[in-house]
């Protein structure tokens, strides 16, 4: 029998990397076990009382007799956001037809980074990339945390979704850490560490998924303050709530999971789990308002996770009324839940205005991989092909917009590549501080791409590295190298960006000059924490819910 704790965490995997092992059967046994445990602990809602800034500062973070204080950081991260879910280069879910101005206007009234990426395809080591301004594979943290005994069943159960079975590596349970080690490495410092060491105020709200075991939780990672979700991700509400409208995705098993353990719990800094009292993405953002304020008159650093727009598919019945255009439910629920995220994240922008810290914030948006397949709407990451768990465009290419009006001017396109990693880069010059100089740092600071101070490209090369499937992008060259299928995909981006042109055969000199980067880069990197027991195919250009098509493009994706 699984101890408790084990089974209480289970959902980290549902939640997180491998949602693309999209399982078959009920697992009864299973599903009512994690129901029991995750409902089981969550006490009564709490009142969260932030800490107060000290008095005699003044709300334009200016001090008497003092130079002008470092700007505040807002770093908002969405979850499974897909390229095309904002309307700011004329897309939008739901055809266009649900518009995302305030979102939208992070970039507009400051820097657009038209080719964002990600720092990985799928959620957790995203996550810690972005944290560390690192690669992951640089200190393992290569796998999302999961327990070997869930993975076994997911593995193990067919799905006539796919073509290929997905694989499970008995052999490496031998190499596997306890499942409470799963965590990011204590010895990395994070943005919130080093902001923290340079007198910001740091506050954690939403998801964390970087280790729930108390060494590793955002309070052990520099953050001063942290309103954190338990597990991987949490229901919106509870499912028969009555201002709640649900839509189920029965084609995916994970998504049963969901529904039947029903996680719904946060937890202040290391106090006993508790229920929020609403809708979880207006319950984030109630507090996030209330953070700004209290923290006004000092220099703050807020990293607001949310876990919109991840499945489970739940939007509040304003939303969804509001959207009575659209005629495919699960779509217009996933619209809707669109809808609230961009109301919610203009909510905090005003916070801003209203305390009188907006001109010298620095807001950073972004999302932590591209968006799935499991959630069986279409075209959420057009034009470009793939999804999260995948390294082609989709999987990978997501909205990355900056704004700070005292420093970026409005309206900044940049179209250097860039990735997760250079947010702490960025953020440190921002506060004037040095990034850490006893190990590798791989993000630059993108100021200077905004005010036209800097030229050329950002970065040399980027890479992406899970298990056997290998990626780099030079210039405007890319190259995915997989085991499963045992293939090679070279596109230039620059005339093919939606990668439909394999150039493999046709360019052997530039084939082999990228997997020479590749392999140079690799020497970099070092062995998992943990190692990937399962493996899962992914269909590149349809939906789960989609049936099969003889010959399709897939890959296999590690966890």
């Amino acid at each position: 029998m699984l101890k408790k704790s084990t089974w209480a965490l289970v959902l980290v995997l549902v939640l997180g990397a491998a949602g693309f092992f999209a399982v078959g059967g009920t697992a009864g046994v299973a599903l009512l076990m994690v129901k029991y445990v995750v409902r089981k602990s969550y006490g009564p809602t709490q009142t969260i009382e932030w800490q107060a800034a000290p008095v005699g500062v003044s709300a334009d973070n200016t001090a008497t007799g003092s130079a002008r204080r470092p700007p505040n950081i807002i770093l908002i991260m969405a979850d499974d956001l897909g390229f095309n879910d904002i309307t700011l280069n004329g897309g939008g879910v739901a055809g266009g037809k649900v518009a995302t101005p305030h979102i939208d206007s992070i970039a507009s009234q400051g820097a657009h980074f038209t080719n964002g990426y990600s720092a990985n395809a799928t959620c957790a080591p995203s996550r810690a990339s972005l944290m560390t301004g690192r690669y992951a594979t640089r200190f393992g943290f290569e796998f999302t945390p999961t327990p070997k005994q869930f993975m076994k069943l997911v593995v193990g159960i067919p799905d006539p979704q796919q073509q290929h079975s997905a694989v499970y590596h008995a052999e490496r349970e031998k190499d596997l850490i306890a499942y409470e080690d799963m965590g990011l490495p204590t010895k990395e410092i994070t943005l919130a560490k080093l902001l923290q060491g340079g007198g910001y105020h740091s506050v954690h709200l939403g998801k964390w998924h970087l280790g729930d075991s108390p060494q590793f939780r955002p309070y052990s990672h520099g953050f001063n303050e942290s309103l954190s979700l338990l597990h991987g991700g949490s229901m919106y509400l509870p499912t028969k709530d009555p201002n709640v409208v649900n839509s189920r995705q029965d084609f995916d098993n994970i998504d049963k999971f969901l529904w039947a353990a029903e996680p719904w719990g946060v937890r202040f800094n290391s106090g006993k789990p508790f229920q929020p009292p609403k809708y979880l993405t207006d319950y984030l953002t109630d507090e996030a308002v209330k953070v700004v304020e209290t923290n006004k008159s000092r220099p703050f650093f807020m990293y607001l996770a949310y876990n919109a727009p991840h499945t489970p598919l739940q939007a509040t019945r304003e939303d969804f009324d509001a959207l009575s255009f659209i005629p495919d439910h699960a779509t217009r629920v996933y619209a809707a839940m669109i809808r609230n995220l961009d109301r919610n994240i203009g909510r905090v922008l005003q916070a801003l205005k209203d305390q009188g810290v907006d001109d010298n914030t620095l807001v950073i948006f972004t999302s932590d991989n591209g968006g799935a397949h499991y959630i069986g709407v279409d075209g959420v990451n057009a034009p470009y092909r793939g999804w999260k768990a995948t390294f082609f465009e989709g999987g990978i290419r997501v909205p990355f917009f900056m704004r700070w009006p005292a420093a970026i001017p409005k309206g900044v396109k940049v179209n250097t590549a860039v990735n997760h990693f250079d947010v702490f880069a960025t953020a440190a010059a921002a506060a004037k501080l040095e990034v850490p100089k006893d190990r590798p740092i791989d993000g630059v600071n993108l100021l200077p791409f905004t005010t036209g101070m800097a030229k050329g490209s950002a970065h040399e090369a980027l890479f992406w590295r899970t298990a056997e499937y290998r990626v780099v992008r030079t210039q405007d060259w890319k190259l995915q190298v997989t085991e499963r299928p045992k293939k090679d995909w070279l596109y230039q981006l620059s005339v093919d960006p939606t990668e439909r042109n394999n150039l493999a055969t046709k360019e052997p000199a530039q084939l082999a000059s990228m997997k020479a980067q590749l392999a140079a880069w690799e020497k970099e990197q070092v062995k998992p924490l943990w190692p990937s027991l399962g493996e899962g195919a992914i269909a590149i250009d349809r939906t789960l819910k989609a049936p099969p098509v003889p010959n399709e493009d897939y890959i296999y994706y590690a966890n």
